[in-house]
């Protein structure tokens, strides 16, 4: 296959595209024109602003992977924050889609980058893709991206959209800030530590990502998390044990509010128990479903 991928210098990107390329599929990335990426053969420019799009580059792709976004967790959720996460995820993937559908030959594949968040904080409720959309800021954000994203639907492609969790890695995403606090000897729960976690490693996203782009039966939301979510106060014991150090020192929740102000709330005291239905409907082998091996593998590397 031919594949298109935004923000494919991410985290995730990266990973997803170096992973595809390795089963022998063609990668051209999307790249806006200024871009401090090193340019490489096949990239495609693009204006995630104006959704102006190299048309004679994109013709013909088998399939777009969408994971444009500012970071979720780089600062406080000011309003002009709020906007700027909005306009990386809403109003780039209508353009993109925009101006997919103006191809000859669109795409028959759209998959979009979405995120747990979209339940909201729903305490013990064990959530598949069909249960409903929360209603706090990053719950809205991830419902209007999807209801963009579905919009790839009306040039005729299959469209998925990936609800990632947590992605653990050693070198990027929300693992390294967790761990720092438990090499220095100060790593605990955070606030009551009863709030649930879905996650998965990085690899694992990569694998869910060729095995959701190579399923013809699979369209609309799929949980890209590992099928046995943990609770915080489960989730800092065992990458305290892993890491041979104490967990003794929680940071209660007024000081995270006091500290990161929404953002604590949404990312790190919400609680989401989500299973991957849709995946293990399809028959999709996980590599590691338990939170210990998870760890363990992915702080070795």
């Amino acid at each position: 296959m031919r594949i298109l991928i935004s923000g494919s210098s991410g985290l995730i990107g990266t990973a997803v595209a170096d992973a595809l390329a390795r089963d022998g599929h063609t990668i051209q990335r999307l790249v806006r024109a200024g871009s401090k990426n090193e340019p490489r053969s096949g990239d495609v420019r693009w204006d995630p602003a104006s959704g102006e799009l190299n048309a004679a580059a994109a013709e013909g792709a088998d399939a777009v992977v969408n994971l444009a976004g500012a970071s979720i967790g780089e600062g406080r959720w000011t309003a002009t924050r709020k906007e700027l996460l909005r306009a990386s995820r809403i109003s780039s993937t209508r353009n993109l889609i925009r101006a997919l559908g103006k191809l000859q030959k669109p795409p028959r594949v759209f998959l979009s980058a979405s995120a747990v968040g979209y339940f909201g904080n729903r305490g013990d409720e064990e959530l598949t893709e069909d249960s409903a959309a929360g209603n706090d800021f990053l719950a809205t954000l991830c419902k209007d991206w999807e209801t963009e994203a579905a919009a790839a639907e009306d040039f005729g492609a299959r469209t998925i959209c990936t609800r990632y969790g947590i992605v653990l890695a050693r070198d990027g995403g929300a693992l390294p800030r967790m761990v720092t606090p438990f090499k220095l000897g100060a790593g605990g729960r955070l606030g009551s530590g009863k709030q649930w976690m879905s996650w998965a490693t990085l690899s694992e996203v990569a694998n869910i990502v060729k095995f959701v782009l190579a399923s013809d039966s699979l369209s609309g939301a799929v949980n890209a998390v590992a099928p046995q979510p943990v609770r915080n106060s489960e989730f800092t014991k065992i990458l305290a044990a892993v890491l041979h150090r104490p967990a003794i020192f929680p940071a209660p929740a007024f000081a995270l509010k006091l500290a990161l102000g929404e953002m604590a709330e949404g990312l790190l005291l919400s609680s989401q128990r989500v299973q991957p239905a849709h995946l293990i409907a399809a028959g999709y082998q996980f590599q590691t479903t338990e939170l210990r091996a998870a760890l363990s593998e992915v702080l070795a590397k």
